[in-house]
């Protein structure tokens, strides 16, 4: 969610008359995208934020925004922190940026405007796509959980779907001008259709895109398993570009943590819905999330966590030690998890994960994979040319090429498996055919357009936002 809003800054800046800095050159405008599930993320705002204090002490007219889910918590403490900060916005207020901008320049006063609720549905905005031929699609904003651990509903709002004649809209004018790979955006995407009362909208909306011509894949996430139905799993086995990669959040193995963290669906259901996809796409893979030391948890309720990972077979799962936020209830349960026992737990799991993921990933070994190729391009050796990409079940393939004629990102790859390892897959010949695609097309484009900026196009860093 938040890349996907990053790149709507990026388009109202660009939209405003800026233009991306290049690297090693020093901006105008310096703006940060920040989240808030993470403690970390608190310290790494304020550690950046004081690294830019010193440049703006010696020039006023340069400028710092901070946005996002910790604008939304935090408001006025940012300036009260960071009184050199010039725009605090938050989370419903994106649009109003480059106008919050221009006032602090005028007024030579820090502006503060933090919206409570959601006026414009954000996808309205414009945005500057990372990837020429990969992009988000929102379908919904905000969510109506209420898990304990969790900081998101309170900062994004309450769901709100947006309507599904707009989605597919954006849908065709995004293959219209390349795109090959939409992602489905949701805080809980699986609830889509909550706002209007159609329990099946999601799984229509998988088979609208199904017949998107010229639209190679379709993916979405996260979905949540309380509201993961049928109709949605047949829509993934009977639409062909819909692909089988099921990304679907455990965060927890045991029944009493999960009613705990008010997750609303228990061991037993998550498993059931797991079974289904594997009937149904025999060769799907399934990724997760999983947070260790939660308030409570036993070393019972740890090994029964390691037990699902053990049964569910994950290509891969995004492990967190637990994170207290203020204003949760969990931050404030009893039996909070001692550090050191958080990071043993931590390390456990991980260890287990690499394993599992190297016996997944050896699966696929022998076997014929079509990759989409990635925008960014690496040697692994000095013998060698390798590039990077996605096969469809979203393992992470290296692949070597003839250098006299590589495919391009957005191409698609045809090339068989040699090698495993717990994070990616390993194709050592040359592919067996390479599939040049409009998405091909769009990102030479974007690159022939860019000139020398080429690989700052995107995602905003300390360095790429200058005002002309």
């Amino acid at each position: 969610m938040n890349v996907h809003d990053t790149e709507r800054i990026t388009g109202l800046l660009l939209n405003a008359g800026y233009v991306q800095a290049l690297e090693n050159s020093e901006p105008d405008l310096v703006v940060f995208n920040t989240c808030a599930v993470r403690e970390n993320a608190d310290n790494k705002l304020y550690g950046n934020l004081s690294f830019l204090a010193p440049r703006k002490k010696i020039d006023p007219n340069f400028q710092i925004a901070v946005g996002g889910c910790m604008a939304q918590k935090d408001q006025d403490s940012i300036i009260k922190r960071a009184p050199y900060v010039d725009v605090v916005f938050g989370t419903h207020n994106i649009g109003s940026l480059p106008v919050l901008l221009e006032r602090a320049r005028i007024e030579e006063e820090s502006q503060v405007e933090i919206k409570e609720a959601l006026e414009h549905f954000p996808s309205t905005l414009p945005a500057r796509r990372h990837s020429a031929f990969s992009a988000w699609v929102s379908v919904s904003v905000g969510c109506n959980n209420t898990c304990t651990f969790c900081i998101v509903p309170s900062l994004r709002g309450i769901e709100k779907d947006r309507p599904s004649e707009d989605i597919m809209k954006e849908v065709r004018a995004l293959v219209d001008q390349g795109v090959v790979e939409i992602t489905l955006l949701g805080q809980n995407v699986n609830a889509y259709g909550v706002d209007f009362g159609d329990r099946g909208a999601f799984a229509k909306l998988l088979r609208e895109c199904g017949k998107v011509d010229g639209l190679e894949r379709v993916r979405f996430m996260s979905p949540h398993p309380r509201d993961f139905t049928d109709d949605v799993i047949e829509a993934m086995a009977e639409t062909p570009n819909v692909m089988p990669n099921l990304h679907m959040p455990l965060q927890s193995g045991s029944d009493r943590i999960l009613a705990a963290m008010r997750r609303s669906y228990r061991r037993n259901r998550y498993m059931g819905i797991i079974e289904k996809v594997r009937s149904a796409m025999p060769d799907s893979t399934i990724t997760t999330d999983i947070i260790v030391g939660f308030p409570g948890e036993t070393d019972e309720d740890f090994a029964q966590t390691m037990e699902v990972a053990r049964e569910a077979k994950f290509l891969a799962a995004y492990t967190f030690q637990y994170s207290k936020r203020p204003g949760t209830p969990a931050a404030t349960m009893p039996d909070q998890i001692p550090d050191d026992v958080m990071r043993e737990r931590y390390e456990a799991l991980h260890k287990l994960q690499q394993e599992i993921s190297e016996a997944v990933n050896q699966e696929v070994v022998g076997t014929v994979q079509e990759v989409l190729v990635a925008d960014h391009e690496g040697r692994r050796d000095g013998q060698r040319h390798r590039m990077t990409g996605r096969s469809k079940d979203f393992r992470l393939v290296h692949f070597n090429v003839d250098e006299t004629n590589p495919p391009r990102p957005g191409d698609l790859v045809t090339t068989q498996i040699t090698k495993a390892s717990p994070n990616f897959v390993l194709a050592e010949g040359l592919p067996i055919d390479i599939r040049k695609t409009r998405g091909g097309d769009a990102h030479d484009a974007r690159m022939k357009e860019a000139g020398p900026q080429a690989l700052m196009i995107g995602m905003p860093t300390l360095k790429q936002l200058k005002k002309v």
